[in-house]
C-alpha cells in the first residue's frame, strides 16, 4: 500500500466493480495518474478490461475473485449501482470501499431512495409503493391524478422496468407485467426541464461540483446534455445546493450524480429530486473534453482521498449527444464529419455488439455557448 495518512497515492492499487464505459474512463484516468488497476466483471469483452492492469473475469459475487480484489487492492470503487450487497459487505470488511455499501444500497433501490430523501427533507414528487404488503388497489388516488409511472424498485435504468398508467386497473396490469416485484408508483409530472448535478466528495467532507447540466431524454434514455443549463442563476445555485447537501447527508465518498426535475410552482420553478446515481454519470461525459478535471479523474481523486481537481469549464458552452446501437443499422456509421470538426470529440466505448438502445459512444462539441454546441452536435450525429 502506498499512502500518506488517509491519502492513497500512486502506485497504490484501485479495484473496480464493473467493467462498462464508466469504469473504462475512470481506470484510464487512474493509470494516467500512475495507479495500478484491477477490474472485476463477468464479461470477457468488458470495455474497462482493455485498459486495466488485470481483469478478473468472474461473477460479481464470486468468492475467489472478491478475495483477490481484497488482497490486491488498496481501495475498491464501483461503476454501476447494482453490485450484489453481499459482495460489497465482504469487501468493506477487509479494505476501503467507496462509495460505501450503505450509500450504494440506498441508490440501488428506489423505495429506499425515496424514503431516504423524504426522511432527510429533500423534495420529491408524489409517489406510492406497491409490494407484497400493498397492492395496486392501495395506491393513493392522488398519485394517479394526471397519470403515473410504475417503476421497479431495483434494476430499472434507461427507461427499462417502467410502465405508464392512468388508473388502478392499469397499475395492477403494469405490476403483473413487471413481475410483481416491489415498485414505486410516481405521479406523472408536467416538467419544465430536467437537470443533473455531478458532485465529488472525499471521506473527510471536501466537496466540489461541476456546472449544472440540462438533459433531454428520448424513450427514457439520455439523448442530449448541454452545459451550462439554460436556467436562471438562482435555480442553478439551488440545484447545486441540493446536490451538495445530498452528498453530505449520505456521508458520500466518490462522484455522485443527482438528477432533478424542474416543475412549475406558486413561487416560481420548483426542484424535485428524481434519482441518485452513485457513480460518474452519462450527463457528465462532457467533462472529459470541456472541464479542467473530468468526472472520472475526480472519482479516482475522491476515493483515494487526494486533492480534488478544478471543475471549471474550459469553454463557454458544451453539448454531449449519445450514440446508441441503432446508429449501426443497417451499416456501421462513418465518423468522418465528426473527426473533421476541430471543436468535436468522438468517443466510442469499445463495445463489441451494437444493439438498439445500447450506449455505444458519444460526441462532445465545444462552443462559445451551449445552444450552438447542441445544434452542431446533433448535426454531426445525423451526418454519421
Amino acid at each position: 500500500m502506498t499512502s500518506t495518512g488517509h491519502e492513497l497515492v500512486p502506485p497504490a492499487a484501485i479495484g473496480m466493480l464493473g467493467g462498462g464505459q464508466l469504469g473504462r474512463y475512470a481506470l484510464m484516468a487512474a493509470r494516467t495518474m500512475g495507479y495500478r488497476t484491477i477490474v472485476l466483471d463477468p464479461d470477457p469483452s468488458a470495455p474497462a478490461a482493455a485498459v486495466a492492469d488485470e481483469h478478473l473475469c468472474a461473477a460479481f459475487d464470486d468468492p475467489a475473485a472478491l478475495r483477490r480484489l481484497v488482497i490486491e487492492c488498496d481501495v475498491v470503487t464501483t461503476e454501476f449501482e447494482n453490485p450484489p450487497a453481499p459482495a460489497l459487505a465482504l469487501i468493506a470488511d477487509a479494505v476501503r470501499i467507496a462509495p460505501s455499501p450503505v450509500a450504494v444500497g440506498i441508490a440501488q433501490d428506489r423505495i429506499a431512495e425515496k424514503a431516504f430523501l423524504v426522511e432527510n427533507g429533500f423534495p420529491v414528487g408524489v409517489y406510492d409503493v406497491i409490494d407484497a404488503d400493498r397492492g395496486a388497489s392501495d395506491v393513493s388516488t392522488a398519485v394517479l391524478d394526471g397519470g403515473a409511472v410504475v417503476k421497479t424498485a431495483r434494476l430499472g435504468y434507461d427507461g427499462k422496468g417502467q410502465r405508464r398508467v392512468d388508473r388502478h386497473a392499469d397499475v395492477d396490469a403494469a405490476w403483473a407485467e413487471l413481475g410483481g416485484v416491489p415498485c414505486v408508483v410516481e405521479q406523472r409530472l408536467d416538467l419544465l426541464t430536467e437537470l443533473s448535478v455531478i458532485v465529488a466528495r472525499t471521506a473527510d467532507g471536501r466537496t466540489t461540483n461541476w456546472p449544472v447540466a440540462e438533459n433531454t431524454h428520448v424513450d427514457g434514455v439520455l439523448d442530449l446534455s448541454i452545459v451550462p443549463a439554460n436556467v436562471s442563476a438562482d435555480l442553478a445555485d439551488r440545484a447545486e445546493g441540493v446536490a451538495m447537501a445530498l452528498a453530505d447527508a449520505l456521508d458520500y465518498t466518490g462522484v455522485l450524480a443527482v438528477e432533478l426535475f424542474v416543475v412549475a410552482g406558486e413561487a416560481g420553478p420548483q426542484l424535485l429530486v428524481n434519482e441518485l446515481a452513485p457513480r460518474p454519470h452519462n450527463s457528465g461525459h462532457w467533462t472529459l473534453d470541456a472541464s479542467v478535471t473530468s468526472q472520472f479523474e475526480q472519482q479516482i481523486r475522491a476515493v483515494c482521498g487526494i486533492g480534488l481537481g478544478d471543475t471549471a469549464m474550459t469553454c463557454g458552452g458544451v453539448a454531449m449527444v449519445n450514440l446508441l446501437g441503432d446508429l449501426w443499422s443497417p451499416d456501421d456509421p462513418s465518423w468522418g464529419a465528426v473527426l473533421d470538426d476541430a471543436s468535436a470529440k468522438l468517443h466510442l466505448y469499445g463495445k463489441s455488439e451494437p444493439r438498439p438502445g445500447r450506449k455505444m459512444g458519444h460526441i462532445t462539441v465545444r462552443s462559445s455557448n451551449a445552444a450552438e454546441a447542441a445544434t452542431r452536435a446533433k448535426a454531426l450525429r445525423a451526418a454519421r
